[in-house]
This record gives structure tokens, sequence and C-alpha cells, in this order.
């Protein structure tokens, strides 16, 4: 039999139901995998919750025996650390953050424990989810098990893409089955892309923000990581629905992303950017890319060419938008009521004290730059003009939209870099998110699939883009993608 751990979502569900393992012996099995030295080596959980699991997997065990399961009942996943967990400490993997623990449990998490999932632990991340890497965490910087066998002490480690690093790493490793993920300017499918995984951000309203810590509130969007594209649909339809609690959550049905899967793509139209052809970019990504839209071509489908002619503003715009927002909404702490607390001689400078200490220097730097644009003078020059190129983006996709049905770009301009790497410049990290921040602007689904190794031996993986709330087709044509391209490749370094 398959190692307990190598199984995919989809598998699981099937061998418990067959009984043919229970989920306790899951859960232990990925348990023993994430307490060796080399999975923790690779910092990819912040907290482990072992004892919480076996609890969980024991009670998914007793409702499968009364014939009670749930959609994903017994499936041990990991929680990104930004997700409020009722009881379990939660970081944004920020010093500011390290004590406090929720009372109270995220809307995205509460549906999967409603269907039977088990949270083995709270991965790393990038802190407040700002950056493309997973190197900025107050935790330390989450290592890519693709570094190879040992990657705590690979000669040369690689970053795993950000900011949901902890969640791509622990599912390309083997430490978890799936992940949840949080997605503001690419950070679920551009780590999907650097591990070789699946990645899909859902259109915003989609899944509720509810209980995640907040980046920027009108980018953020949450999603699951997975090895799959139909364990992506089966954990994407069991997060989604509407919540009264977020106010940007959209009442409208969930379909059964799962029947998608598999379905022919004959006679669906992909269209391809030519905007995204853009220099400086690894020079095989465009192969890969090229033999993306002939795998799709030969599953029946029509490959035009479409042109989305505000794409090169896409990055500026997202650095106005998502820093400002930012600002804003880190405002919140300030060493009163929660988190750490640096004190001082006065209120003004107890505050200047704890952030800080409390954040770390991307942070610092997206308030500082989101202050600035959002100051008397600066906000009509600056954020509204950014705001009104947005439109006029998502405007492009849906002018694009009425000739195809879907879009294939590059997920990621390169496959997983040295850490450290970029570190020193803020300018080349951010344009680790040229191909992805324009949906987040347009509110669109997209997905990343893995389609084969690059010359290096490291995964490249491809975006495809959908209409707003029609994950169903990205499915349809993300499972047609995954069949045709084979990736069945593993990093050095599995548990």
């Amino acid at each position: 039999m398959t190692k307990l751990t190598h199984l995919s979502v989809t598998e699981a569900v099937t061998g418990l139901a067959a009984k043919d393992f229970t989920s306790v012996e899951l859960t232990q099995a990925h348990i023993a995998a994430m307490q060796t030295d080399a999975a923790r080596g690779t910092k990819a959980y912040i907290t482990e919750t072992a004892e919480l699991a076996l609890r969980q997997a024991g009670e998914s065990d007793a409702r499968r025996a009364a014939g009670k399961a749930g959609a994903m009942d017994g499936i041990p996943i990991a929680i990104k650390d930004l997700y409020c967990t009722k009881g379990v400490r939660t970081t944004a993997a920020s010093h500011i953050l390290e004590i406090f623990t929720p009372t109270y449990e995220s809307t995205v998490t509460q549906k999967l424990f409603d269907a039977g999932c088990v949270m083995l632990g709270k991965t790393n991340l990038d802190e407040f989810a700002m950056g493309s890497s997973n190197i900025t965490s107050y935790f330390g910087a989450v290592i890519n098990p693709w570094s190879g066998p040992d990657p705590a002490k690979a000669a040369r480690q690689l970053v795993p893409g950000g900011s949901s690093g902890g969640s791509s790493c622990v599912v390309a490793a083997r430490l978890a089955m799936a992940a949840t993920g949080t997605d503001t300017g690419g950070s679920i499918r551009q780590p999907a892309s650097l591990t070789g995984t699946v990645g899909i951000k859902p259109t915003y309203g989609r899944c509720s923000r509810w209980g995640i810590v907040a980046f920027a509130s009108s980018l953020d969007q949450a999603g699951p990581m997975t090895r799959t594209v139909a364990d992506a649909a089966l954990m994407l339809r069991t997060m989604s629905g509407f919540d009264p609690k977020d106010s940007t959550s959209v009442d409208l049905p969930v379909p059964d992303f799962t029947a998608a899967v598999g379905q022919s793509v004959k006679g669906l139209k992909i269209g391809i950017p030519r905007e995204y052809r853009i220099d400086g970019i690894d020079a095989e990504l465009d192969v890969f890319w090229q033999k993306g839209a002939a795998m799709l071509r030969d599953a029946g489908a029509e490959v035009i060419d479409i042109s989305l002619p505000h794409t090169k503003y896409s990055l500026p715009v997202y650095y106005i938008i998502a820093p400002a927002e930012a600002s804003s909404n880190l405002a919140r702490y300030d060493g009163v009521r929660f988190g750490l607390r640096v004190p001082g001689e006065s209120l003004n400078e107890m505050y200047e004290n704890t952030r800080g200490a409390g954040f770390g220097k991307e942070v610092r730097r997206r308030i500082l730059m989101g202050t600035y644009v959002l100051s008397a003078g600066y906000y009509d020059a600056y954020y509204i003009k950014a705001q009104k190129v947005r439109r006029c983006i998502r405007n492009d996709f849906d002018e694009a939209f009425k000739s195809c049905d879907a879009i294939l770009t590059p997920a990621a301009p390169s496959t997983a870099f040295a850490i450290g790497e970029k570190q020193d410049d803020p300018i080349q990290m951010y344009l680790e998110d040229v191909f992805t921040v324009p949906l987040n602007l347009a509110g669109l689904p997209g997905i990343v699939v893995p389609v084969g190794l690059a010359k290096n031996g490291l995964p490249m993986g491809l975006q495809l883009i959908g209409r707003a709330f029609d994950e169903s087709t990205l499915f349809k044509t993300a499972s047609a993608l995954e069949l045709a391209a084979g990736f069945t490749a593993k990093p050095p370094f599995t548990a």
C-alpha cells in the first residue's frame, strides 16, 4: 500500500471509507513525519497541535463508525498561521502577535472542522503575509523541500515562495495532506509554482475572510493548497459559502467543484495574453507556457491570442493599494488590547516602542509606504488614481472573457531561488508577483498547476484565470492540464 503520508486527499477519503486504515492511523503517520529533525528543520510549522489532532482523529473515527462522516472526515491538514483558531495561538508570523491566542474560530477553519478535518498545526508565513519568499517571518525562513534530502543542512537552501510558504512546504514534503493559504497578490499561487503543488485563489468573496488576520482587505482571499486538482476542488467546496459576519462575502450557491474535474475541455477557448511576455523572466518559462497551450489544444480546447493592455500597471497599482490598506489594518496593533506591549514613559512612546519591536523590517516598510500614499496631498495623486487604474485592469479582463473561457499564463517569473538571493532588493522581490497580482486587483479566480521540471530540476507551474465565480471551468481546465502534464515528481525531501 502507498505510504499513508503520500496519499492524496481523495485517495485517503476512499481508503477511510473502505476501512483500509483509520483517521487515527493516518494522523499518527503525519505526526511522526512532522516530528523528525529534518521536517522541523524546514521551519514549516510555527505551532504543532499533535494532541488536538489525535483527539479530532478519534472523533472522526467515531463519526465514521456511526455513519455520520463529513466530506473530509479524518483528513489531516495544516492551517496557515493567519487564520484565527480558538484556543490555539495565532501569530501571523510576527513578534507582535507571538503570544496571541484567539477565543474564536475563523469561519473557514470552522467549516473545515465541521467537515471533519484534523488540524496538524499552524504553518509559517511571511510576517502578516507580506512577502514572496517566506523569509520575513519572525520565526525564521521556511526552507523549500526541493532544497535536498535534509533541507536544514542543504548547501543551497531555496525559498518555498510566499507568503503561504509554510503551507506549500508541508503539502509538497508530505507533512500534511493539504493546507489553507491566503492570497493577497499571489501568496497561494506563487508558492504552489515554486514547490510543485496545486493552489487556487477563488473569486473575491467566495470564501469568508472573517477570523483571518487582515493584510489588505479588498485583496485578501482564502484558498486551498493541495497536491492534485481534485483535492483542491474538494477542499474549496468545503471552505466556500456565504458568511453574514463578513460584509464582503457573496451570497451565492457553492457548486460541486469536484464534478468539474475530469470533464472535457473540448470547445473551450483559452486566451494567451500578449502582455504577459515580459523581459527578464526565465527563458524556460516561455517553453513551458507554449507546451501548456499545446496540451490544452490537444485536449480539444481552442487557443487564441488576447490583450490585457493595462497589465503593465498592475504591480505599481498593487504596491499602492495593498500597503495603504495594510497601514490602516495594522494600526490596531498598538500594545493596548492584545499582543506584545513594550512600555514607555508616555502613551505615544509605548506605541512607538511596541511597533518598533513588534513589526519586522518588511512590515514597517509597507506601513510607511501605505501611510505616505494616504497622507494629505498624496491621497488623490496616488491612492485614488490607483483605484481608477484598478478598474481599468478589471475592464480588460471583462473584455477578454467575451472571447475566451479561461486564460493561461505563467505563475512565477522563475523557479525557486536561494534564500537571501533577492533579500536586499525589494523591487526584485516585488517582481515575483508580476503574473499574479492582476487577479487580486480584479477579484478573479486563478489556479496554478505544476507542469514539469526545469533544467535545474525544480518545478514550474502555469496559471489559469477564470471569470468571476466560475471556478468550475477553472477546475475542468486545470484537470485537463494536470492530466496532460503528468507531473508526478516529488521533492528530494519528503516524509
